[in-house]
């Protein structure tokens, strides 16, 4: 008999597959993919994302930390992973112990990285990030002969690639930051080249990027909120249109649900919740859910946000607390305990989606999905 959690995440893995097709879809042959799956797979659970890229082609996963390449190695990802962010200072062992093809973006972590191969008798593939605009991550122009030197001095550094990243490619229709910044990326590449340094695969296109943008391919694509069925921006999305892109390619995989755990008759003039923030005008009918901001949903949805139940709107009353939640039921019928209440996706007819969320909270979609605790079970239908 399946067990009935109280609270659960499902990750649809036809829209996961279909997203993943839909975008990959323009490249041609010889791009490869890196699927960024940081952020506990931006909140949709990194075991169940690579359980289902297993089953793909997908050449890369692309990681943020040590503890997520770990965690891809032992769900069974057997190909390449990027690892994007910085490595700890303990933790360079672990480009060799799990195969990883880390991100450099600084000079010292390149030497450290050569000094280990070569006492280690090991090679290590590392990608050169290049500053181009963004001003957190990244090589500068004026560090380029130095890195060139200490390739020269370790050749056990195999250079794997070389990237960027854009600053302002899905927050505006007015493209020419990101243009130029693909001019830097460029221009650097070839005084790299002729220091001597040939620079494996190129690649710099985000989300954004790869849906409006095919210069930007290079040799592999790196999509991310796309491939998990949202776009990047509404400016994104606008931009896409006005290019003469087809509506519906991204289908949202994720739903966020929960049971109802009490139901309460709440007098007319009656507080909710912590604080008194929210009064009863008439006498209403309270439903309790065993979720709260501990869980992923955003406090500021408090007295605002509302979730779904039988197909109805059920609006959140008082303040969200760490690990339950009150919504109002007074207006809808046949409800009973642990009926099943959702708080992202489809019931009926309504639908809530992370940019509803994102709308509420003044936020973006990427900061909800990606705050969903990891502690909630992912379900794959």
């Amino acid at each position: 008999m399946e067990k009935k959690e109280l609270s659960w995440i499902e990750i649809d893995r036809r829209a996961i597959l279909n997203n993943l097709e839909n975008l990959t879809r323009p490249l041609g042959t010889g791009v490869k993919t890196a699927v960024a799956v940081k952020a506990n797979a931006y909140g949709h659970g990194l075991k169940e994302i690579t359980s289902i890229l297993s089953e793909t082609k997908v050449d890369y996963l692309a990681v943020h930390s040590v503890s997520e390449a770990e965690t891809a190695r032992a769900s069974g990802w057997k190909r390449n992973i990027l690892m994007v962010g910085p490595l700890g200072q303990d933790e360079f062992d672990a480009v060799i112990r799990l195969d990883l093809e880390p991100t450099v973006f600084e000079t010292a972590t390149l030497d450290k990285l050569g000094r280990l191969c070569r006492k280690s008798k090991t090679i290590a593939r590392p990608h050169l990030k290049l500053e181009t605009g963004t001003h957190r991550q990244g090589l500068t122009g004026n560090e380029l002969d130095k890195s060139a030197a200490i390739l020269k001095k370790y050749p056990e550094l195999k250079i794997a690639g070389i990237s960027t990243h854009f600053a302002n490619i899905e927050d505006t229709t007015d493209h020419s930051y990101a243009m130029e910044q693909l001019r830097k990326f460029r221009e650097l590449i070839v005084r790299l080249r002729k220091l001597g340094i040939k620079p494996g695969l190129q690649h710099a296109a985000c989300s954004a990027a790869l849906l409006l943008f095919p210069e930007t391919y290079f040799d592999m694509v790196r999509p991310g909120i796309a491939f998990y069925g949202y776009w990047p921006s509404k400016e994104t999305y606008v931009s896409y249109r006005l290019k003469g892109g087809k509506n519906s390619i991204l289908t949202p995989a994720l739903a966020f649900k929960t049971r109802i755990t009490q139901i309460k008759s709440v007098p007319a003039d009656s507080f909710i919740g912590y604080g008194c923030t929210y009064r009863t005008g008439t006498r209403a009918k309270i439903a309790v859910i065993p979720v709260g901001y501990s869980d992923g949903l955003d406090r500021r949805l408090s007295n605002l946000g509302y979730v779904l139940i039988n197909g109805r709107r059920a609006p959140i009353r008082g303040r969200i607390c760490m690990n339950l939640a009150m919504v109002d039921i007074t207006h809808i019928k046949n409800i009973r305990l642990y009926d099943p209440v959702t708080i992202i996706g489809k019931n009926g007819e309504e639908n809530i989606t992370a940019d509803t969320h994102a709308g509420w909270c003044q936020s973006i979609n990427y900061e909800i999905l990606s705050r969903l605790s990891p502690l909630l079970k992912r379900r794959v239908i």
